[in-house]
C-alpha cells in the first residue's frame, strides 16, 4: 500500500491555485511524464507494477473492483458509482482503509442520493452519454455543495476547455495521456 501521508490525492487536488490535472495512464512512463508536465494525480484502470516508483503523484483508481483491491495495488483513491447498491459500504469500507473516496455520479437524483446518505467529500462529475456532456457537467456542478471536491470526468481536448471547467468551479479533470503542460498552461520543464 502507499504511503497516504505524503501522498493524499484530496490535498493535492484542493492545494493551489487553479484546476488540478488528472491524468489516465497506462504505464509508469506515461506517470513519469505526467508528472514532469504538471500533473496533480495519475488514475489507473488496473494495477501498474512500479508505479510507485515512478512517481510521487497520488493514484486514482478508476477501475471496477473493491476498495481492499485499490489499496492492493497502492491506490490513495478510489471511485465508487453512486448507482451501487453497496455505495455506502463501499464509501465506509474506503475511508476505513485510509482511501480517499470519490462518489462518481451521472445525474441530478445520483447526486442527490448520495448526499442524502454518504454526504462524500469528493464527486466525479460524469455526465450521461445521451446529451450535452458539457452541459449537464455544469447542470451537476451547481448542485455540488461548497467545499466538496469537483472533478470533472469529460472531455477536454485543450487549456481552453481547461479554463472553462476552472471558471465554472471544477477543482480537478481527468485527461487521457498527452501533453499535460499545454493544458495546465506551462511549458515543458527543462530535462
Amino acid at each position: 500500500m502507499s504511503d497516504r501521508g505524503a501522498r493524499r490525492f484530496s490535498q493535492a487536488i484542493a492545494e493551489g491555485d487553479g484546476i488540478s490535472v488528472i491524468v489516465e495512464v497506462v504505464d509508469a512512463a506515461a506517470a513519469q511524464s505526467a508528472e514532469a508536465q504538471g500533473a496533480e494525480a495519475v488514475g489507473l484502470r488496473s494495477a501498474l507494477s512500479g508505479i510507485h516508483e515512478a512517481t510521487e503523484l497520488p493514484i486514482l483508481w478508476l477501475a471496477a473492483g473493491s476498495p481492499s483491491q485499490a489499496a492492493d495495488a497502492g491506490a490513495d483513491a478510489f471511485v465508487v458509482h453512486a448507482r451501487d447498491d453497496h455505495v455506502a459500504d463501499l464509501h465506509r469500507t474506503a475511508l476505513d482503509l485510509g482511501l480517499d473516496c470519490v462518489i462518481r455520479v451521472a445525474n441530478e437524483d445520483e447526486l442527490e442520493d448520495a448526499l442524502d446518505h454518504i454526504d462524500p467529500e469528493i464527486f466525479l462529475l460524469a455526465a450521461e452519454e445521451n446529451g450535452d456532456q458539457w452541459e449537464q457537467t455544469f447542470d451537476l456542478l451547481s448542485s455540488v455543495p461548497a467545499g466538496k471536491l469537483a472533478i470533472a470526468d469529460v472531455h477536454a481536448p485543450s487549456r481552453e476547455h481547461v479554463v472553462e471547467l476552472e471558471r465554472a468551479g471544477i477543482d480537478a479533470v481527468i485527461v487521457g495521456a498527452r501533453d499535460v503542460a499545454e493544458l495546465v498552461g506551462g511549458a515543458p520543464p527543462q530535462v
